[in-house]
């Protein structure tokens, strides 16, 4: 059970996020990203098919079974699905948490134009405050690391980034709220695994070191990381025991064990991919007795399938949502190790 709301309850409740055999469902993209999302599959971008799109999800019976909590964007917290009431309400009813993404999207770096920081700080405390009063029992800020040979990132990307993610983690610890932090290194580019792997290892370093800066308390946050993955122009396909390998072996150089838990994000792999390298580096971690809590925080991985079937028909959501809850099992049993 969720509980709030001094430092003893946010550690409580990054624990109760971490619950055995759940993850946290994304469902936090912006506006943009989700008419994107639906033109994919010929679905008008208004208001009412965005809302459509997230009660085909969020109001699908028995994912509590699965997800402990669930990302929202601004658009969606506010809104009502299919029983009249808003889905923040909905879901904490069934005991799943409502979690609200607070970053204001990227701009580029003023040092180097190629790289994006994320912005959103200015008005965070009151936001903040808002969605609390709202529901909200986590939050969650997404960096963008963009690998480009030995060019990108730079380190004072790398830095300014986790300047703001530290920041908000400090600002969201004094509302009351879970801070999830995401570093996210993008799978998009040329570049090798092992590449992948230093630029993970070398971002989550340099964030920890600054979490300890500010104070954070790393009881009561979760980091929300890629996996570690060869880019996605490079030719080369992973096998999971590589990327469950690399991935564990940069976390477990670079991550305090009193983190309270680790989340992956699928960051445009495939469902099968997603869910296959998920199940081989919770069974690596296993071997390996890694000291944190570990499972997945996927959008389009878990989403896709369904996405495929609903085509924003509303004689398809009942088969659409099963699909969905079909995924949402394979992904939960890739945890049992």
């Amino acid at each position: 059970m969720l509980c709030l709301k001094n430092m003893t309850d946010i550690a409580h409740n990054a624990r109760a996020l971490m619950a055995p055999g759940k993850g946290i469902l994304a469902a936090d993209e912006s506006i943009h990203t989700a008419d994107k999302r639906l033109s994919e599959f010929g679905v008008d971008s208004t208001v009412e098919m965005r809302k459509k799109y997230r009660e085909l999800f969020l109001d699908a019976p028995g994912i509590e079974q699965y997800l402990s909590g669930v990302i929202l964007f601004a658009e969606t917290f506010a809104q009502s699905g299919e029983g009249g009431k808003t889905f923040p309400v909905s879901l904490a009813e069934r005991n799943v948490a409502p979690g609200i993404k607070v970053d204001e999207g990227t701009e580029p770096f003023a040092e180097n134009p190629d790289e994006l920081i994320t912005k959103g700080l200015l008005t965070l405390p009151e936001r903040l405050k808002e969605f609390t009063e709202r529901g909200a029992v986590f939050t969650k800020w997404r960096a963008v690391v963009r690998i480009d040979g030995e060019r990108l990132p730079t380190s004072a990307g790398i830095v300014e980034n986790v300047k703001r993610l530290a920041n908000y983690a400090r600002v969201a610890q004094e509302a009351g709220l879970v801070p999830i932090l995401e570093p996210e290194v993008l799978l998009e580019g040329r570049h090798s695994r092992m590449r992948s792997r230093e630029v993970v290892q070398e971002t989550l370093g340099a964030l920890f070191s600054v979490l300890e800066e500010h104070s954070v308390d790393r009881s009561g946050i979760i980091l929300k990381t890629s996996m570690v993955l060869s880019g996605n122009k490079s030719g080369k396909i992973d096998t999971p025991e590589e990327v469950a390998d690399d991935t564990l072996s940069a976390l477990l150089s670079a991550v305090p064990k009193d983190t309270a838990g680790i989340v992956f994000l699928s960051g445009g792999q495939t469902p099968d991919q997603a869910t296959e390298n998920l199940s081989a580096i919770l069974s690596l971690a296993h071997e390996k007795n890694a000291p944190w809590p570990l499972t997945f925080s996927f959008a389009r991985a878990l989403q896709q399938e369904a996405l495929s079937v609903w085509k924003g028909d509303p004689e398809q959501v009942s088969l659409a949502r099963e699909v969905f809850l079909e995924r949402l099992k394979k992904v939960s049993l890739a945890l049992a190790h």
